[in-house]
């Protein structure tokens, strides 16, 4: 249930939309007049939160993104082999107890094999 979570949080954090409210969010703060009524040392702080407030969904999206890009060139290096176990392929939708019982599989073969 929590790999279901964290996925989910995974896929909000690096959504458009969620980008969008957090960009709307920091523009409500930032016209606030009690934002103006702050000192100069305040105001700078909050703006430089706003920053990295609205950064963390950036780098996200593109975390997001680059992930799902090596998953798919692993993916297909390994279809395309015909040796390969077919298992390993999408092993981000396996339970962290299915990825577990495959890891022990290839603990074992690592020292026997004779490519």
């Amino acid at each position: 249930m929590f790999d279901r979570l964290v996925n989910l949080a995974l896929k909000v954090y690096g959504s458009a939309l969620t980008f969008l409210a957090a960009v709307i969010g920091v523009i409500i703060f930032l016209t606030d007049q009690v934002f103006y009524k702050q000192s100069l040392h305040d105001i700078i702080r909050d703006v430089v939160m706003c920053i990295t407030f609205l950064s963390f969904f950036i780098i996200q999206k593109a975390f997001n993104k680059y992930t799902a890009a090596i998953h798919l060139k692993i993916n297909e290096l390994v279809s395309s082999h015909d040796k390969a176990n077919n298992d390993v392929i999408d092993v981000l939708n396996k339970t962290e107890a299915e990825m577990k019982e495959l890891s022990k599989n290839y603990k074992g073969e690592v020292g026997n094999r004779t490519d």
